[in-house]
């Protein structure tokens, strides 16, 4: 899968794309899911960014963002890694 598909309200992206954004084996995934131990928030984009929507992906010390346009094409993507230190609660909220 290269797109990420919206079905209803579910949104499916594959291990793939999210095991090398959070530099985790793909294998692991839906196990870490599961566990609660990666997490997730969907936004729908507005105004200028109508289409559009944002995926991230919290694992760890590591952010994981994904922009779609509405044919699931990936605009962009990008990927923070705070290392030793905690990712900021800032940046688990809507817009962070």
């Amino acid at each position: 899968m290269t797109k990420i598909t919206f079905d209803g309200g579910e949104v499916q992206v594959d291990a793939e794309i999210i095991g090398s954004g959070l530099d985790i084996d793909p294998a692991s995934v839906q196990r870490l899911i599961r566990e609660g131990l990666i997490t997730s928030r969907h936004e729908r984009g507005e105004g200028a960014d109508a289409g559009r929507s944002r995926l991230t992906f919290f694992h760890g010390n590591r952010r994981f963002h994904l922009i779609v346009g509405a044919d699931g094409e990936i605009v962009q993507r990008s990927a923070i890694d705070f290392g030793d230190m905690p990712l900021p609660a800032a940046l688990r909220r809507p817009g962070g």
